[in-house]
């Protein structure tokens, strides 16, 4: 039998690119809602305890209560909410980071799909950390420059109405309390002693993300150059279908601009080492809503069911 599936939340942008993604394929069976009883708890409650896999494409709190609505103990869920990301006992759905992230995903009934911008902040940070490159208590900034999709619906619709304010012309930094809700994960995971001073930018471009760590050679340890840094990202990273460490020759290759609409539509993510051997950004470019969001959902999946992981995603 067809492994049965359905999207809580299929709506939303998030649950919709899942759909896209989705829809066309014949080994599995998608579950789908009377768009009148979306919102109805009986009827999810029924879908949700008949799939085999469920993505949560919810609010916080929904989302929360989907999980509380689950009966049937072979359900799993992937929850593209932030509600769950630090959660005991859920899986990290980033599985490119370790080995034991990706079996914590196969074996997993319950896995918590990353943030968008934490996902360009980890798949920086955390390989320095885990190799002892960079201390845990590293005092780190973070820019994240981001297309207005990643607001969802009311955001979009801002950007794209006619006679819209001009202040959405210019990008505009936000987070300004530092207190963003991706900061708890992007601390947790790259076991740091110390969150990071985060920026996120939203900009004038529906999809695509970039994500600027800024580095002193002087933090490092064991490492005294541009490339021995793009080394060890290389070693991380081998043999990983969803990530590509880029040469240290592509920031002369773009022509010095880095655009962060570079991979929209595109469900894998780029790692880019520039600078010198004193000062050093790393830099990861994605789309928000691929990597950043569905197609890390669909990732987890594919691994779930034990399927080429990159099954349906756009590589």
């Amino acid at each position: 039998m067809k492994p049965k599936i359905y999207i809580d939340g299929s709506e939303g942008t998030t649950g919709l690119r899942i759909f896209e993604r989705l829809g066309g394929r014949e080994d599995i069976e998608l579950l789908k809602i009377d768009s009148a009883l979306r919102k109805d708890v009986e009827e999810r409650r029924e879908l949700i305890n008949q799939a085999d896999i469920v993505f949560l494409c919810l609010p916080d709190a929904a989302a929360k209560e989907a999980v509380s609505l689950v009966e049937n103990d072979n359900v799993r869920i992937i929850d593209a909410s932030t509600a769950h990301r630090t959660a005991v006992g859920w899986a990290y759905g980033f599985p490119e980071l370790s080995p034991a992230h990706r079996q914590a995903i196969v074996s997993g009934k319950r896995i918590a799909n990353p943030g968008c911008h934490a996902t360009g902040f980890i798949s920086l940070v955390y390989p320095l950390v885990a190799a002892g490159i960079l201390p845990a208590d590293a005092l780190l900034s973070c820019y994240s420059l981001t297309g207005y999709s990643g607001g969802g619906k009311k955001m979009i619709a801002q950007y794209e109405a006619e006679g819209r304010d001009t202040a959405l012309d210019a990008p505009r930094p936000y987070g300004l309390t530092q207190q963003h809700k991706h900061l708890p994960e992007m601390q947790t995971v790259c076991s740091l002693a110390h969150a990071p001073l985060f920026a996120p930018i939203v900009a004038d471009y529906y999809a695509g993300m970039l994500v600027s760590v800024p580095l002193h050679a002087a933090q490092l340890r064991g490492v005294t150059s541009l490339a021995q840094l793009h080394e060890c990202y290389a070693a991380h990273y081998a043999g990983q279908k969803m990530i590509r460490v880029m040469p240290l020759s592509a920031q002369a290759d773009v022509g010095g601009f880095l655009s962060a609409n570079g991979c929209a539509l595109w469900d894998g993510l780029e790692i880019y080492v520039t600078g010198n051997d004193e000062r050093m950004t790393v830099c990861a470019r994605f789309d928000n809503l691929g990597k950043g969001a569905s197609g890390a959902a669909v990732q987890s999946m594919n691994i779930l069911l034990g399927c080429d992981e990159a099954t349906g995603l756009n590589l």
